[in-house]
């Protein structure tokens, strides 16, 4: 029987920033064989896990076979040249990019929500968008007592969304704001984002949305099974290091109240509950650092209303741990109980 001290798991892009957090989720849940893959030029590093150095290798196909569990997070191009014959020749693929997420054949999973597809104990299987993966985990909670008619939501996503590039940029514009004639150096986002925000991420479609608001749709359609649900959402890039933040809007089939929604995600499965209303005790990307659970706060109605379909709230998590990585290895560990399941 396969269990957490047998499983072979291999880690493709294990020196990228999920790959590294993967790396603490996989240690914090007691996995013992590992082995890390990444590019040819990141060979010379090892990593440390469960108090030895693992040596990073150089992927190949013939190399990376016959493992337990693959975790790959090294990009949509990536995924789609090796994605579907890695998944052939080991057990389970979990793959971190958008490549194949909306693949019919293919579960997009965040496991407090649907983890009942992993039943079929399906070969590759998807980890969504991170600022979809804190979004449904509260709107997967309010679907189970309610019928979700519509979600409105504007994010404030950290640099780190962007990768260790998108961190390195950020913090070279730091440093050249000291120096009144510097230039910004513009290499990952298309205008400076020290000191500022940027109101879009990733390239625009036709009709104006950016690319990170067509995941956070489809993808939370597809999660929750509902493909007609309508959406809007706006996405925002902001100089924060790590942490996204959601402003949440959702109308329900039936009217409610503060204390009855409050009560409902208190006892959600992945959820922190702030019910105070203090500057003070709110959570903020700082808070939620390193930490694995989903944060709402600011639950209300419409203003002066006592009763509503609508509620609003704030959501903030670490993308790079529930966001990626955690979720990544929650996948993992409900496959491998699925799988030893009588």
């Amino acid at each position: 029987m396969t269990n957490k001290r047998t499983a072979k798991i291999a880690v493709i892009g294990a020196t990228g920033a999920v790959g590294r957090e993967i790396l603490l989720e996989l240690q914090a849940h007691e996995f013992q064989h590992v082995d890390l893959y990444a590019s040819e030029n990141s060979t010379t590093q090892s990593l440390d896990f469960a108090g030895r150095k693992l040596p990073v290798q150089a992927f190949s196909l013939q190399r990376c076979k016959n493992y337990n569990y693959v975790l790959m997070s090294a990009g949509g191009k990536f995924t789609r040249r090796f994605g579907r014959q890695l998944a052939a020749q080991n057990d389970c693929l979990i793959d971190n990019s958008s490549a194949l997420r909306m693949a019919d054949d293919v579960p997009l999973v965040v496991p407090e929500v649907n983890a009942h597809l992993l039943r079929k104990q399906p070969k590759l299987i998807a980890n969504p968008n991170c600022s979809t993966i804190q979004l449904v985990v509260v709107l997967g909670a309010l679907a189970n007592k309610f019928q979700l008619q519509q979600v409105q939501v504007a994010t404030y996503q950290s640099v780190s969304g962007a990768g260790r590039r998108g961190v390195a940029e950020w913090q070279r514009q730091q440093q050249e704001r000291q120096r009144a004639d510097a230039t910004p150096d513009l290499r990952v986002f298309a205008q400076q984002i020290d000191a500022n925000i940027l109101p879009a991420i990733d390239v625009f479609d036709e009709a104006g949305h950016c690319f990170e608001e067509v995941k956070m749709v489809q993808e939370t359609q597809k999660i929750l099974a509902l493909p007609e649900l309508a959406i809007q959402a706006t996405c925002v890039r902001v100089p924060v290091l790590r942490g996204h933040g959601e402003a949440v809007a959702v109308k329900l089939d039936r009217e409610t109240t503060r204390q009855e929604i409050q009560d409902y995600l208190a006892a959600a499965v992945g959820v922190e509950l702030c019910r105070a209303d203090d500057h003070a005790l709110l959570p903020t990307p700082l808070h939620v650092a390193g930490k694995r659970k989903v944060y709402v706060a600011r639950v209300r109605l419409p203003y002066r209303q006592q009763r509503s379909f609508w509620v609003q709230f704030f959501i903030l998590a670490d993308n790079l741990r529930k966001g990626a990585a955690t979720n990544a290895v929650q996948i993992a560990t409900e496959h491998l109980n699925m799988l030893n399941m009588p």
